[in-house]
């Protein structure tokens, strides 16, 4: 079965490194024995994310841009570009930059790979499929997506950037894998980039009401981040690498109205529900076809949604929302077991 760790210890680039994502991959690589250089522009990203492991030995931090040709003066072994603003609100703020940063940054990374004989692993996205017309989504299928509307700047970046993925594969110039993630949540979310776990939370928390956009009817799948960071590392690794994209994601499906409900409950929050009109392009349905990742790499997610949601909450209510002078109820504030270590546990047991 393929590892999730590799076999000796690398160097290995995270661009992207100090954003929600990119911190808890730099953290798990550094834990396999790996000398990690986390790149990033800090954008989205922040120092606060690294903080916790920045003075490790084998932990450098690179303020830059990937949009600018980018060489970490010593030799490395893998490449993962988590490199560009996630989130909607982030994303169209500078829909130019975010353009850049999918196509050029990418093919500065590529150059990056192809001169170190490395291995790279291109972050892409479930918005490729764009308002899906069919469910569950499957790799093969082209998507469903406005090339010209508001969040073209993200899904048509990733999209190109996936096809020259794939033409440096073809050429025979670097050895390419590509994971298309579906939505992804837990510690470390920025507690205002308008994603819709890290929105319902914040809003629950300091009591205000909670905004769906829609009727609430619209379904999502949430993938808790140490899950996501397993399958990561576990397609860097795998030998042969697959010829396309592999979807990482849970394949549980739930409304937004009852995720809002999940939260209420949780938190013990009084605030009431409002809605707002959806947005242009906001996909009415979203669930991954994980079946490949199963077979290729023995990855299944293994953190429940309610288990993944109070370590969430536990954050948020620990570090983020008392910032702002929020009154948190006491149920949120109560200590629990960090579930990435349970997680760790669960995931060890259940894949072997």
């Amino acid at each position: 079965m393929p590892k999730s760790t590799i076999g000796r210890p690398d160097t290995v680039v995270v661009a992207g490194g100090a954003g929600f994502l990119g911190s808890h991959l730099c953290e798990a690589l550094l834990m396999a024995g790996h000398r990690v250089l986390c790149v990033d522009n800090f954008l989205t990203g922040t120092k606060a994310n690294v903080e916790a492991f920045a003075s490790h030995r084998r932990f450098r931090l690179i303020a830059g841009d990937i949009c600018q040709p980018f060489d970490p003066g010593e030799p490395v072994d893998r490449v993962y570009n988590l490199a560009c603003a996630a989130s909607p609100p982030h994303y169209q703020a500078d829909p130019v930059h975010t353009m850049r940063t999918c196509v050029v940054g990418t093919l500065n990374l590529l150059e990056l790979t192809e001169r170190n004989g490395a291995r790279f692993l291109q972050a892409s996205t479930s918005e490729v499929y764009g308002d899906p017309e069919i469910h569950p989504q499957t790799e093969s299928y082209t998507g469903h997506v406005n090339c010209t509307g508001p969040r073209a700047c993200y899904d048509e970046g990733k999209r190109a950037a996936e096809a020259m993925c794939f033409d440096y594969l073809r050429a025979g110039r670097a050895d390419i894998r590509v994971a298309r993630i579906f939505n992804t949540y837990g510690p470390r979310m920025h507690p205002r980039d308008g994603r819709i776990v890290s929105n319902l939370i914040v809003q629950a928390l300091t009591g205000r009401p909670l905004t769906i956009y829609g009727d609430g009817s619209q379904t999502r799948s949430f993938c808790f981040v140490s899950d996501l960071v397993e399958g990561l590392m576990r397609l860097m690794e795998v030998d042969p690498a697959p010829d396309g994209p592999v979807n990482l994601g849970n394949p549980g499906e739930f409304t937004v109205i009852d995720l809002a409900s999940m939260v209420l409950e949780m938190t013990g929050s009084r605030s009431p529900i409002v809605f707002r009109p959806l947005p242009e392009d906001d996909p009415k349905r979203r669930r991954p076809d994980i079946g490949l990742a199963t077979e290729l790499l023995g990855w299944r997610p293994a953190v429940p949604l309610r288990k993944g949601l109070a370590a969430t909450i536990h954050h948020f209510a620990r570090e983020a929302v008392l910032e702002e002078g929020a009154t948190v109820p006491p149920s949120a504030r109560k200590r629990r077991r960090p579930v990435a270590d349970d997680a760790a546990q669960t995931q060890a047991s259940a894949m072997g």
